[in-house]
């Protein structure tokens, strides 16, 4: 049978959670606004606010069986001023990865410098509710990088790849979910990120820990 969190597990990591998902889909709004385009902007996605991000399903998903997703910020690249659309949807896709590592690296110089002090039942609960924050981003900055739409990683090389090869990309669009759902749930992703997870986490916990 499928282990769910208990309550007292998943209170602790929610505020990580809520963290990672809220600033990984502001970066991508507020690169989009930065680019000229201000649909996010009018859609409500120019905040921090987590609520404005969340699809609960996917939110639910997340919680109980560690899979899931937020709601996507919709970008129209017609409006992209000072660069073509592909290059800006590639920048648009670099900054929610980006800034899930830039929180991950926040939450790992907070970590070292709690561990730093005296032990307390304070500096415990600080690394309690900062150890998820680091894992999270972790985590989605890694998975969003997989270049399977729909994810970020897709964008991202074909703003590398030249026009013709970024089209066959474009093309998969249509199938990404479907793609991602089975590597997924077949193991293959997980064979694939788990051992590119344990590598930045082990150098994370060796800057912490040091």
């Amino acid at each position: 049978m499928l282990g769910f969190p208990d309550i007292r597990d998943m209170l602790i990591m929610l505020p990580g959670l809520l963290i990672a998902l809220a600033f990984h889909e502001y970066a991508h709004a507020r690169a989009a606004d930065f680019l000229g385009d201000d649909t996010p902007y009018h859609q409500g996605r120019l905040t921090l606010n987590p609520l404005a991000h969340i699809d609960w399903l996917g939110f639910l998903m997340l919680l109980l069986v560690k899979f899931g997703w937020a709601k996507p910020v919709q970008v129209n690249p017609l409006n992209f001023k000072g660069v073509d659309m592909r290059k800006g949807m590639m920048l648009v896709s670099l900054a929610g990865p980006g800034m899930n590592f830039l929180l991950a690296i926040a939450a790992a110089v907070l970590m070292k410098l709690v561990y730093s002090m005296p032990q307390s039942g304070n500096t415990v609960a600080a690394m309690t509710l900062l150890e998820p924050l680091l894992l999270y981003n972790v985590v989605l900055g890694v998975f969003n990088l997989i270049p399977v739409p729909p994810l970020d990683g897709s964008k991202i090389l074909a703003g590398i790849l030249p026009d013709s090869q970024g089209v066959l990309l474009d093309n998969l669009e249509r199938y990404g979910p479907i793609i991602l759902l089975v590597l997924v749930f077949s193991g293959l992703i997980g064979r694939i990120l788990w051992p590119v997870l344990n590598i930045i986490l082990g150098l994370f916990s060796g800057f912490i820990f040091a």
